[in-house]
């Protein structure tokens, strides 16, 4: 008996997991369908700050940004030590033909102190084999109460992470 109802179980457990799986198929096909999930995947990023007045380039540093299907944005960068900037998180969304936006959000942190937070705005331009993009970013750094400290602005070109 005991054996009969561990194998009715398994055997719920596993239809479950198998109409799970096929829904999650279905949805990611659909998103992928409307939304164009080309930009999806891992890139390896170059940022290079600019004064936003004159255009003049600051500094430039590595990233490594991914993009899931879904819409979500994860990433990190060499900006700062990783004991003052958490990584970002954020979304993304394809805006028709090779172009997309993204926005992400990360904290900075003074002396162990959550004491900024930083947003970035994206404007994205995909190639046209789809294995490299360029970006204009726009930044905003707000103090812990969302009041607008500074802004700055950065380019990027990136390229898929592949096997």
């Amino acid at each position: 008996m005991k054996t009969l109802a561990t194998c009715l179980l398994v055997a719920i457990v596993l239809c479950a997991a198998l109409s799970y799986t096929t829904r999650g198929g279905d949805r990611q096909a659909d998103w992928n369908s409307s939304h164009d999930g080309k930009l999806a995947g891992t890139w390896r990023v170059t940022v290079t700050r600019y004064d936003c007045a004159t255009g003049t380039a600051l500094n430039s540093f590595p990233a490594i940004l991914s993009f899931a299907v879904g819409g979500t944005l994860t990433g990190t960068s060499t900006v700062l030590p990783s004991s003052a900037r958490s990584g970002d998180f954020g979304i993304w969304q394809h805006n028709g033909g090779d172009n997309y936006s993204a926005t992400s959000e990360a904290f900075i942190f003074g002396g162990g102190v959550f004491s900024q937070r930083q947003r970035i705005t994206q404007a994205i331009t995909l190639s046209q084999d789809a294995n490299t993009f360029s970006s204009e970013a726009h930044t905003e750094f707000f103090d812990p109460n969302g009041n607008l400290l500074f802004s700055g602005c950065a380019t990027a070109v990136a390229t898929r992470m592949n096997f």
